[in-house]
């Protein structure tokens, strides 16, 4: 690959240049479509510590973290493989048994955050946990979250709206994001990167980040990938590192590119259930596989093969999900 502006780096490069110990990391996809998977294992076998996650639609991505012990605590408006499991069980577990910090708000509000943080605010005013438990109670008490630098002090203040008096708004705090990680169909060495189809929340959270990892189907030249510029989603301007990682969302679907593996997630769903299990299960699937490489082989070629998405459908018609 000739360029002189190079990101490209290897899973383990990345994530040994910019995660690190009590970072906030926020993951991109949702909840079983295009997660990067292939970052958050290698982040496992590197055994990062005391994160503290900003999860949105949550997936499995993030229960692996939680049951692998990457995790301090947690924002989060969902965590589920749907379809599969109805609350990820590693997070139940140890929320359960007090192990976890988390924080519960709504989709659209964590989403809108998100946006916000992109724009540089340092909160957003919303009305849509007003009236609810969300509003109501708290995950995260103030006294918690002064043992924790990296949580807001509150999990959001009440006030009158300042033009429509007698209305109230619910200001809610962005994250400062550390790190973000995402998974995208191409990306090109300076770092320019195309998502196909939906982009949930990822180009905010990329905005947003000191860093940006990003790992994608594709890697093609900086020529290419600038023919059509009206097809790019995000600048290299706000990427750090581009890993070249061919099925790096695993077991998750990328659009146009390959299907859900549901017989994966029912094989997790079973294994998540107990810590044993669960440690059985990274054991074969992260630690005895150091390089994505090797997880790739483990799942095998003809697996990956069926799950190859159909010109035109972007998915696979007829698949086994369960």
């Amino acid at each position: 690959m000739k360029t002189n502006h190079t990101k490209v780096m290897t899973t383990e490069e990345a994530v040994r240049a910019f995660v690190h110990d009590g970072d906030c990391i926020a993951v991109g996809g949702f909840v079983t479509n295009r997660r990067p998977y292939a970052l958050v294992r290698e982040i496992i076998r590197q055994k990062k510590r005391k994160l503290y996650i900003e999860g949105g639609p949550s997936g499995g991505d993030i229960d692996l973290l939680i049951g692998a012990g990457c995790v301090a605590a947690i924002n989060v408006s969902y965590i589920a493989n749907s379809g599969y499991t109805q609350v990820c069980r590693r997070f139940r577990a140890a929320v359960e048994a007090g192990e976890l910090l988390f924080e519960d708000y709504s989709l659209d509000v964590q989403t809108i955050a998100y946006h916000a943080a992109a724009l540089g605010l340092s909160y957003v005013p919303v009305k849509n946990m007003l009236g609810s438990d969300l509003a109501d109670k708290w995950g995260i008490s103030r006294e918690e979250r002064e043992k924790h630098p990296k949580l807001p002090p509150e999990k959001f203040v009440i006030q009158e709206d300042p033009f429509t008096p007698g209305d109230r708004v619910c200001c809610v705090p962005t994250p400062k994001i550390d790190v973000a990680i995402l998974h995208a169909q191409m990306a090109s060495p300076d770092g320019t990167v195309r998502l196909i189809g939906p982009t949930f929340q990822d180009l905010d959270i990329a905005m947003a980040a000191r860093h940006t990892i990003v790992s994608c189907e594709k890697l093609v030249e900086d020529a290419e990938i600038r023919r059509h510029p009206e097809r790019n989603s995000l600048s290299g301007l706000c990427v750090d590192a581009v890993v070249h990682a061919p099925w790096g969302a695993h077991p998750s679907q990328c659009f146009g590119c390959y299907d859900y593996d549901g017989p994966f997630y029912m094989e997790y769903d079973q294994a998540s259930r107990t810590q044993a299990d669960f440690d059985r299960f990274v054991e074969t699937y992260i630690t005895q596989c150091p390089l994505h490489a090797d997880y790739l082989d483990r799942i095998g070629a003809a697996r990956l093969a069926a799950l190859d998405a159909v010109p035109g459908y972007g998915y696979v018609p007829g698949l086994k999900r369960k």
